[in-house]
C-alpha cells in the first residue's frame, strides 16, 4: 500500500514541477511547441502547479484525518 501511496504522490508532484518550469519558460520568452502563444502556457503552467499541489495537500490531509493525528486542527 505505501508503494501505491508514493506513485500516487509522485505523479502529482512532477506535474507541479513541470507547472514551476513553465513558469520559469513563460518568464524568460521560451515557448514550448505544444503551447500556440506564451499566455497559454503561463495557464496551463499556473493548472500543473496549482493542481499538483492541491492534490498533494488534499492527500495529506485525508490522511491525517484518517488517522486522526493529534497534530491535525481539522
Amino acid at each position: 500500500m505505501r508503494l501505491l501511496a508514493l506513485i500516487i504522490l509522485v505523479i502529482p508532484a512532477v506535474a507541479a514541477t513541470l507547472g514551476i518550469k513553465l513558469i520559469r519558460d513563460t518568464l524568460f520568452g521560451i515557448t514550448h511547441p505544444i503551447f500556440f502563444h506564451i499566455s497559454i502556457q503561463l495557464i496551463a503552467a499556473l493548472v500543473f502547479l496549482i493542481g499538483g499541489i492541491a492534490f498533494i495537500g488534499g492527500f495529506i490531509r485525508y490522511r491525517d484525518k484518517k488517522r486522526k493525528s493529534s497534530n491535525s486542527k481539522y
